[in-house]
């Protein structure tokens, strides 16, 4: 069951990914239109104001079609064979069931207590999707829609026909199944969503009331949860989905990003949702005192060889918030210093909160610039310097607190190894190209590189036999083995240039990495190969 929810939350990254780039672009946008930040030559009217009102209405795409995109992306990530086909089969079927919903509603509204004849948006509870006016079920419908078909696909896809009804097999079998699937369902939908949209609202209040301990306990399962792969599921019904705003913590703070920096009111005033997405402040703050730890703790004869690893790593974590590399390497050495960590950061969060910083700050510092800081500084200079002040304190904590405990455990964090030679955060490709000055080994295509490590992790696997499931979300490759005890140490998979390796019972996470996408294309090759 654990390996089915990790597989699925992997799979609900595919389309997450979209996000960062089309965020920083609708900031950019934003920023370019303020007269405040430019002048006179973003008054609206200007060709100045008309070029970037085009490109913010295309980095909009992503957010304006979240539904779409995520019917489209989890069968990328769950569909067991012929994904491109599980893809259509998903589109058609979710286009099908919001159709059937909007027929019922707009046929017999009184019955399901909904005004169908109300504009779609607002408090109405409906909206326009693919041109279809329906109940706003937000991303929790599309993934379940989405889940649903495939399911389907994978138990009915290969089904054999009669030849006489031939042309009904493969994906058009699927969309049969779920056309006549869907129409109950979105009864039920239709009887239901309403009510829970009733309930939502009430816990939208209720949660954006609760104030710093709500923030702090949101922002600890976030981290805790990491090593489970499971932190998605906390961070994305806050940040994409309605469980403070209807659209969502980073669509809602977009779309109001004028009017805040604007405002003279605290943004704590004005966004109180904003401190279930500030969760991005530890992988700043925190990554340089955990790395500042490591150096600080290290022999004096490695902490040139540390220094060199720390130093990109690092910048990695406090520039895009990509942090496994840094939270994997004491999380395999010491599980109760990640606690730490996760205690550390939902109290730097909260505390950020109780002093009135609120935004949308889930990634790292790029993102935290075009989103927050350079719109609201003319406005919010005040809460700017508070979260600086907080976060360059909870960073001395952790230099602190992490040097005391990896001298008193006597942790073998980098540089304290007892075999001093094979000090590593990440790859030793990368170390390599560093010491090169980036070149990649002897000229080799990146196919091959990607190859090599895929082949690496599928014989410390046990072969292509012991291999049964390939997934992968945004940094790690998802195996499932028929066999565990025959899968090898993590020493064979890190040779291979993995961070680490989780384990539980049949379901492995290898730690690849933002090229983990690569990684399983050229693995998924050589299983085909091995076939």
């Amino acid at each position: 069951m654990m390996e089915k929810v990790q597989r699925f939350g992997g799979a609900m990254f595919t389309p997450v990914l979209l996000f960062s780039f089309s965020g920083l672009m609708v900031s950019l946008a934003i920023i370019c239109k303020n007269p405040m930040l430019v002048g006179s030559i973003a008054t609206e009217g200007t060709a100045w104001y008309g070029v970037w009102s085009i490109i913010e209405d295309g980095a909009w795409t992503v957010f304006n079609q979240m539904e779409l995109l995520f019917v489209i992306g989890l069968p990328i990530g769950l569909a067991k064979k012929a994904n491109a086909r599980a893809v259509m089969e998903a589109f058609v079927v979710y286009l099908t069931f919001q159709y059937f919903v909007g027929g019922m509603l707009k046929n017999f509204s009184n019955f399901f207590g909904v005004d169908y004849a109300m504009d779609a948006g607002g408090t109405s509870g409906l909206k326009l999707i693919a041109n279809i006016k329906t109940l706003d079920t937000g991303i929790v419908g599309a993934i379940v829609i989405s889940a649903i078909v495939v399911w389907i696909h994978n138990r009915y896809f290969d089904t054999k026909l009669p030849d006489w009804l031939g042309i009904f097999q493969g994906s058009s079998f699927v969309v049969i199944i779920g056309f006549f699937l869907m129409l109950p369902i979105a009864f039920l939908v239709a009887l239901v969503w309403p009510k829970i949209q009733g309930g939502i609202n009430s816990m939208q209040g209720f949660l954006a009331s609760s104030g710093v301990l709500g923030v702090w306990i949101y922002t600890f399962l976030e981290r805790i949860l990491i090593p489970t792969g499971l932190h998605h599921f906390i961070y994305s019904p806050f940040v994409f989905g309605p469980a403070v705003t209807p659209d969502g913590i980073t669509r809602a703070w977009m779309a109001n990003l004028n009017d805040f920096a604007a405002s003279t009111k605290p943004l704590k005033q004005l966004f109180p949702e904003g401190g279930f997405a500030m969760h991005g402040n530890s992988k700043m703050f925190g990554s340089i005192g955990i790395a500042s730890a490591f150096y600080l703790t290290a022999k004096p004869e490695n902490k040139k060889k540390v220094i060199s690893i720390l130093i990109p790593v690092t910048l990695t974590a406090f520039l895009a918030g990509i942090t496994e590399p840094l939270e994997f390497t004491f999380l395999f050495i010491s599980p109760p210093l990640f606690a730490i960590h996760a205690v550390l950061a939902a109290s730097m969060t909260a505390t950020m909160y109780a002093f009135g910083v609120s935004g949308d700050m889930g990634g790292g510092f790029l993102d935290l610039l075009a989103k927050n800081w350079i719109p609201m500084f003319a406005n919010h200079k005040t809460e700017i310097f508070t979260q600086l002040a907080i976060g360059l304190a909870f960073t001395v904590l952790y230099i602190l607190i992490f040097r005391f405990l990896i001298l008193k455990w006597d942790l073998p964090t980098p540089g304290r190894e007892a075999v001093s030679d094979d000090i590593k955060l990440f790859t030793k490709k990368d170390y390599k190209a560093k010491k090169a000055g980036g070149a990649s080994d002897a000229g080799e295509p990146e196919g091959n590189r990607y190859r090599e490590s895929a082949a690496t992790y599928l014989e410390a696997f046990g072969g292509a036999d012991n291999i049964e499931k390939v997934n992968n979300c945004a940094t790690r490759l998802r195996i499932t083995v028929n066999d565990p005890a025959i899968v090898a140490a993590d020493d064979a998979f890190r040779a291979g240039g993995a961070h680490g390796v989780v384990r539980n019972g049949k379901a492995f996470q290898v730690i690849v990495g933002l090229d983990v996408p690569q990684v399983r294309e050229q693995f998924e090759q050589l299983l085909d190969i091995k076939d």
